[in-house]
Protein backbone atom coordinates (compact mmCIF):
# COMPACT_ATOMS: atom_id res chain seq x y z
CA UNK A 1 0.00 0.00 0.00
CA UNK A 2 1.03 3.09 -0.87
CA UNK A 3 2.59 5.69 1.82
CA UNK A 4 0.67 8.64 2.66
CA UNK A 5 3.11 12.30 1.49
CA UNK A 6 1.63 13.60 5.14
CA UNK A 7 2.88 12.68 8.30
CA UNK A 8 -0.14 12.02 11.00
CA UNK A 9 0.52 15.56 12.32
CA UNK A 10 0.16 17.31 9.48
CA UNK A 11 -3.09 15.57 8.92
CA UNK A 12 -4.51 16.27 11.98
CA UNK A 13 -2.80 19.91 11.64
CA UNK A 14 -5.02 20.58 8.32
CA UNK A 15 -7.93 18.77 10.20
CA UNK A 16 -8.20 21.16 12.84
CA UNK A 17 -7.37 24.43 10.36
CA UNK A 18 -10.83 23.29 9.25
CA UNK A 19 -12.57 22.97 12.34
CA UNK A 20 -11.21 26.55 13.31
CA UNK A 21 -13.09 27.57 10.01
CA UNK A 22 -11.15 27.84 7.16
CA UNK A 23 -12.76 26.97 3.62
CA UNK A 24 -12.10 23.46 2.96
CA UNK A 25 -11.60 24.26 -0.94
CA UNK A 26 -8.71 26.47 -0.01
CA UNK A 27 -7.06 24.12 2.87
CA UNK A 28 -7.12 21.34 -0.03
CA UNK A 29 -5.61 23.88 -2.34
CA UNK A 30 -2.91 25.39 -0.38
CA UNK A 31 -1.96 21.86 1.29
CA UNK A 32 -1.75 19.98 -2.11
CA UNK A 33 -4.61 17.27 -1.92
CA UNK A 34 -8.12 16.66 -3.26
CA UNK A 35 -11.12 16.96 -1.75
CA UNK A 36 -11.82 13.52 -1.38
CA UNK A 37 -8.57 13.10 0.30
CA UNK A 38 -9.27 15.44 2.88
CA UNK A 39 -12.87 13.87 3.58
CA UNK A 40 -11.25 10.60 3.59
CA UNK A 41 -8.37 11.83 6.36
CA UNK A 42 -11.45 13.55 8.14
CA UNK A 43 -13.54 10.20 8.27
CA UNK A 44 -10.19 8.11 9.79
CA UNK A 45 -8.58 10.97 12.11
CA UNK A 46 -11.81 13.32 13.10
CA UNK A 47 -11.41 14.14 16.88
CA UNK A 48 -7.85 12.38 17.31
CA UNK A 49 -4.81 13.79 18.68
CA UNK A 50 -1.56 12.96 17.56
CA UNK A 51 -0.43 11.00 20.54
CA UNK A 52 -4.41 8.90 19.47
CA UNK A 53 -3.47 8.60 15.98
CA UNK A 54 0.03 7.06 16.41
CA UNK A 55 -1.52 4.57 18.86
CA UNK A 56 -3.59 4.24 15.74
CA UNK A 57 -0.21 3.15 13.17
CA UNK A 58 0.91 1.46 16.11
CA UNK A 59 -2.01 -0.75 16.46
CA UNK A 60 -2.84 -1.28 12.51
CA UNK A 61 0.84 -2.40 12.22
CA UNK A 62 0.28 -4.93 14.64
CA UNK A 63 -2.59 -6.46 13.51
CA UNK A 64 -1.00 -6.87 10.16
CA UNK A 65 2.06 -8.93 11.79
CA UNK A 66 -0.58 -11.06 13.83
CA UNK A 67 -2.79 -11.35 10.60
CA UNK A 68 0.68 -12.47 8.84
CA UNK A 69 1.24 -14.55 11.43
CA UNK A 70 -2.08 -16.17 11.36
CA UNK A 71 -1.47 -16.96 7.94
CA UNK A 72 1.73 -18.44 7.65
CA UNK A 73 0.46 -21.12 10.76
CA UNK A 74 -2.52 -21.82 8.61
CA UNK A 75 -0.04 -22.76 5.36
CA UNK A 76 1.73 -24.47 7.98
CA UNK A 77 -1.25 -26.33 9.25
CA UNK A 78 -2.42 -26.86 5.47
CA UNK A 79 1.30 -28.32 4.62
CA UNK A 80 1.42 -30.42 6.81
CA UNK A 81 -2.07 -32.31 6.69
CA UNK A 82 -1.03 -32.50 3.13
CA UNK A 83 2.34 -34.49 3.81
CA UNK A 84 0.20 -36.90 6.33
CA UNK A 85 -2.11 -37.75 3.29
CA UNK A 86 -4.88 -37.77 6.12
CA UNK A 87 -8.37 -35.32 6.03
CA UNK A 88 -10.35 -33.76 9.06
CA UNK A 89 -10.70 -36.47 11.61
CA UNK A 90 -13.87 -35.52 12.97
CA UNK A 91 -17.14 -36.92 12.83
CA UNK A 92 -19.53 -35.89 10.62
CA UNK A 93 -22.67 -34.16 11.94
CA UNK A 94 -25.47 -35.45 13.03
CA UNK A 95 -28.51 -34.25 11.19
CA UNK A 96 -30.82 -36.15 12.59
CA UNK A 97 -32.74 -32.88 14.50
CA UNK A 98 -32.37 -33.30 17.72
CA UNK A 99 -33.15 -37.67 17.64
CA UNK A 100 -30.57 -39.50 19.17
CA UNK A 101 -28.96 -41.83 16.36
CA UNK A 102 -30.50 -40.81 13.94
CA UNK A 103 -28.44 -39.35 11.17
CA UNK A 104 -26.55 -43.07 10.00
CA UNK A 105 -23.28 -43.32 8.77
CA UNK A 106 -22.94 -44.42 4.96
CA UNK A 107 -22.73 -48.20 3.43
CA UNK A 108 -19.24 -49.62 4.75
CA UNK A 109 -18.41 -46.80 6.75
CA UNK A 110 -18.12 -46.97 10.90
CA UNK A 111 -20.24 -44.77 12.98
CA UNK A 112 -19.28 -42.86 15.86
CA UNK A 113 -20.31 -44.22 19.00
CA UNK A 114 -21.26 -41.20 20.86
CA UNK A 115 -23.24 -39.58 18.06
CA UNK A 116 -24.12 -42.46 15.72
CA UNK A 117 -22.23 -40.14 12.12
CA UNK A 118 -19.78 -40.78 10.31
CA UNK A 119 -16.17 -40.64 10.82
CA UNK A 120 -14.38 -38.72 8.23
CA UNK A 121 -11.37 -39.24 6.40
CA UNK A 122 -10.02 -41.78 9.19
CA UNK A 123 -10.68 -45.48 7.44
CA UNK A 124 -13.31 -45.95 10.42
CA UNK A 125 -11.08 -46.32 12.74
CA UNK A 126 -11.78 -43.02 15.72
CA UNK A 127 -13.99 -40.26 16.20
CA UNK A 128 -11.00 -38.68 17.28
CA UNK A 129 -13.80 -35.28 18.34
CA UNK A 130 -15.20 -37.95 21.09
CA UNK A 131 -12.10 -40.65 21.55
CA UNK A 132 -14.52 -43.66 20.85
CA UNK A 133 -13.66 -46.50 18.71
CA UNK A 134 -16.49 -47.18 16.30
Amino acid sequence: MRTSRFSEEQIIGFLKQAEAGMVIKELCRKGGFSDATFYKWRAKYGGMDVSEARRLRELEAENAKLKRLLAEAHLDMHALTGVSGRQSQTCLPNLSRGRPGGAQAPQGQAACERTGSAAAGNGGQRCVEHGLRQ
